[in-house]
């Protein structure tokens, strides 16, 4: 009901707008809670594996993130345009524009696939790493490649159900995941003894079962979306495909150079030991857990603001960015202080390596000051994606990553160690979120609305 005041230009006080602001970023937030704690448990059991069996997985970690960060890109590209249609009240166009999406981001996954495949033997050499670790990390990253298309289809079918508004099924799904997850690599670990090619397994085996639920849910149950109940002509649209390739590309290119700097960071990570190496895959994984709400939050103004676009009411536009960025922060700020608490119990669950959990807990506690502009990055970059423009918020992205957090991670690696590389990371962060909140309050991504 909320939602459909935007479509329908009604006029909307603050509370009802915090209010829509929260139901869409609970179970969204959630959602990306649960996908961490998929990341969490592999780390978890495969660190009672053994500090190679941990240091493998972690080294071609930043590399399986790039290629979902792509894949995550490749959907935005279709569901921005989606959630604009349905803020006109379009559905039509809105369903043929999924219908793009599910083939274009079907043959980009399976390109991905095949790269990934390809270079997997050779991967871990490139990364830094030995040869005690490459042959579980080639394995590790060989199956999540196999699994690739359904990582795309769930990435797709999530983000299109979400700019729909409905954030439910794909909280639930995610849930459902997470649960699985457990289950496989449980089996394939600690029955079967297969190691990292059981924690392997198991996870991708949650992302297939995961991912085709939610298409089909997408697909043949969404009242506004199903492409089922109504047999529609598929004609193919150039514009849709051109449009998406100038909000993914952007996203896309920033995916690979950011993602390129966290392999970059492992590579000044990588020779300080597999100790180091654990510790900060651990702690990495341990810290998504306190920046997911920001995520989630993201993900909720992404669909606000795309309908308030769609809709064309800027004043709605501005409003819903600042309490989205301003809720963020104080929610990651309150994550952070519980992180800086409970650093070593995080670290802990992970490892039974006690010089792991001290370097690791002493990393996430630097890190836990940073969190509130963290946050604004996160939340003012889904803002500035719901309005379609990708382009400079990506520019800026990759200019902090590269020139500021790299720049000094290589410089304080060599004499502070880990600590160092995650007190650069800190700095950056501040500064990113900075620059973001600048261009939040400049307004000129609304400058598509008259």
């Amino acid at each position: 009901m909320l939602l459909e005041m935007i479509r329908n230009g009604q006029e909307m006080t603050g509370g009802q707008k915090l209010n829509l602001i929260y139901q869409l970023s609970i179970p969204s937030i959630l959602a990306q809670i649960t996908s961490v704690m998929m990341f969490f448990i592999d780390q978890a059991m495969v660190g009672r594996i053994g500090v190679e069996a941990a240091a493998a997985c972690g080294l071609v970690e930043s590399s399986t993130w790039l290629c979902g960060s792509m894949t995550s890109a490749a959907s935005m590209g279709f569901s921005v345009q989606v959630a604009h249609f349905i803020g006109a009240n379009d559905f039509k166009k809105a369903r043929s524009v999924f219908r793009h999406g599910l083939i274009i981001t079907l043959l980009f996954s399976i390109l991905i696939e095949t790269v990934g495949l390809l270079i997997s033997g050779r991967l871990p050499f490139w990364l830094g790493g030995g040869a005690d670790i490459a042959g579980n990390a080639t394995i590790y990253f060989a199956v999540f490649m196999l699994v690739m298309p359904f990582f795309q289809l769930s990435n797709l079918s999530g983000s299109m159900l979400k700019c729909s508004g409905n954030m439910r099924i794909p909280s639930i799904m995610s849930v459902m995941m997470c649960v699985l997850d457990v289950v496989f690599n449980y089996i394939f670990i600690f029955v079967f003894h297969l190691g990292v090619l059981g924690v392997a397994i198991g996870t991708g085996l949650a992302i297939v079962i995961g991912g085709s639920v939610q298409a089909y849910y997408a697909v043949c149950k969404s009242d506004m979306l199903s492409l089922v109940k109504r047999m529609e002509k598929f004609v193919l649209n150039w514009d849709y495909i051109r449009n998406a390739l100038k909000i993914s590309a952007p996203m896309a290119a920033q995916s690979i150079l950011m993602s390129g700097a966290q392999i970059v960071s492992t590579m000044i990570v990588a020779p300080l030991g597999n100790i180091s190496i654990a510790a900060n895959t651990f702690a990495i994984t341990a810290e998504s857990l306190c920046y997911m709400p920001g995520y989630g939050i993201g993900e909720a103004a992404t669909t606000l603001i795309g309908q308030s676009i769609g809709a064309g009411r800027r004043e709605l536009c501005k409003s819903f960015s600042r309490m989205a960025v301003f809720s963020g922060m104080i929610v990651m700020a309150l994550m952070g202080a519980v992180m800086y608490v409970t650093a070593p119990q995080l670290m802990a669950i992970m490892t039974p390596e006690q010089a792991i959990v001290d370097l690791g807990a002493a990393v996430l506690r630097i890190e836990a000051f940073a969190e509130p502009m963290f946050a604004a990055s996160i939340v003012c970059y889904s803002v500035f994606v719901g309005a379609g423009d990708t382009f400079k918020p990506a520019l800026m992205n990759l200019c902090s990553m590269w020139f500021v957090r790299l720049s000094l991670a290589a410089l304080l690696a060599r004499d502070y160690g880990l600590r160092g590389v995650w007190t650069a990371m800190a700095i950056e962060l501040i500064f990113r979120g900075s620059i973001f909140l600048w261009r939040m309050f400049r307004g000129k991504w609304m400058k598509q609305i008259s």
